[in-house]
């Protein structure tokens, strides 16, 4: 099955597309970009399975439908294109932000499923207005092709009341749907499951608790095969200190700033997800290579970003564990996770004694995917780079193997 993955930002398109035979194993066979959607002209990139090399250019992509448009124009494109006549794909798989407590798995796309959609679009404004945007796109430039949403959420629905209810009222949480939900599902069930192969152990029989670490972090505890607990809440602002988020808070601060400095929602709303985090605490960037730079010249604020960004994470770890009544491994992910050896070395260093004994060598080696803890380490840590994308094929493969939708 040839599966093409759409992810939509409100400015751009990514897309990949994938070869899915029967056993299971996975061809990528082209990938490109549509950016700055609605500008005058748009930048785009894409490259397939034949060539390294990437065909960058401008085209016309006023909205979502131009720019599928332009990845279809590319991939019958005479010269580079990856077909000649008719793109044979088999079906669209979308990433779609929020699917709320509606979706506990990957849904076929039918007018009812897209209205659950937009019924989400007022926890997740800034999201699924685009992902909604994308759909429609390959709907109208794919027409009858089958278009499955993989939501960021459902991963996170096998978390139990407990753990997912916030102390509010119980009229005032079912009225409005405010409970803890969860984001970067995708990407935290791909590297839980590909750890678990790389260790050669039942998924299920696991406790595992993996770190998504990039300008968006989100940390889950992912017990016998199900989240059971993740940072992010209601929206992705809950939990680890980010890039421009504040993550954890007294709500009461929120108050108290928009009385002081009269503030608007909207203004506060940016304030907290915009203007904060370790942007806002090292007042350099929300790059972490440029704070860990800064922090290395003896910058003060940059050397405080950092030191609550590694203290948030081990607390976070370390709860997970209690929470889970142990741990068989710890995993990083996304841009920093993967890259940062100091700040993996500084995380798990505070925690030997759980059991986690890093070795130096393993942790700075140039392999992508690997074990950064000593042979016999009670607890094993682990680098596994995330592939979201492959990950939303085979949910997409699935749905469409089963013939049916799956919405609570």
């Amino acid at each position: 099955m040839k599966v093409l993955v759409i992810n939509c930002g409100s400015s751009s398109l990514k897309f990949k597309l994938y070869d899915l035979p029967a056993d299971d194993t996975a061809t990528l066979m082209a990938e490109g970009l549509v950016e700055e959607i609605g500008r005058e002209k748009s930048k785009f990139s894409y490259r397939d399975s034949r060539s390294p090399e990437k065909i960058v250019g401008d085209v016309v992509a006023k909205d979502h439908t131009q720019a599928v448009a332009a990845m279809k124009d590319m991939l019958l494109d005479a010269e580079h294109g990856l077909f000649k006549e008719k793109i044979e794909v088999d079906a669209c798989g979308h990433r779609v932000v929020h699917g709320r407590e509606l979706f506990s798995n990957s849904a076929l796309v039918t007018p009812a499923v897209r209205a659950a959609i937009e019924e989400c679009i007022g926890i997740a404004p800034l999201h699924n207005p685009p992902n909604l945007a994308g759909i429609a796109a390959c709907e109208k430039i794919f027409p009858g092709l089958p278009q499955v949403a993989v939501f960021d959420t459902a991963f996170h629905q096998t978390m139990p009341p407990h753990v997912y209810t916030y102390g509010l009222p119980q009229d005032q949480l079912d009225r409005n749907h405010v409970r803890k939900y969860g984001f970067h599902g995708t990407s935290h069930e791909y590297v839980a499951r590909r750890c678990a192969e790389l260790m050669k152990k039942d998924f299920a029989q696991l406790k595992m608790i993996t770190c998504h670490l990039g300008n968006g972090s989100s940390i889950t505890a992912v017990k016998h095969g199900q989240s059971f607990d993740t940072s992010m809440g209601l929206t992705p602002l809950e939990g680890l200190l980010m890039g421009t988020r504040t993550g954890d808070m007294d709500p009461a601060v929120v108050l108290y700033i928009m009385d002081k400095d009269k503030l608007s929602p909207q203004e506060m709303n940016t304030l907290l997800n915009s203007r904060s985090g370790v942007k806002g605490v090292s007042g350099v960037s929300n790059d972490m290579r440029q704070v860990i730079d800064k922090a290395k010249e003896g910058h003060a604020r940059a050397q405080l970003a950092l030191d609550m960004f590694d203290y948030r994470l081990v607390k976070y770890i370390g709860s997970y564990v209690a929470a889970m009544g142990g741990c068989d491994a710890i995993v990083f992910t996304g841009g920093i996770g993967e890259n940062c050896v100091p700040l993996r070395a500084r995380v798990l260093t505070p925690l030997q004694f759980i059991g986690v004994e890093l070795d130096p060598e393993r942790n700075s080696s140039s392999a992508k995917e690997k074990v950064i803890t000593r042979d016999g380490s009670r607890v094993s840590a682990w680098v596994v780079p995330t592939n979201e994308e492959l990950m939303i094929a085979r949910k997409t493969k699935a749905i469409i193997e089963q013939g049916h939708s799956l919405v609570r």
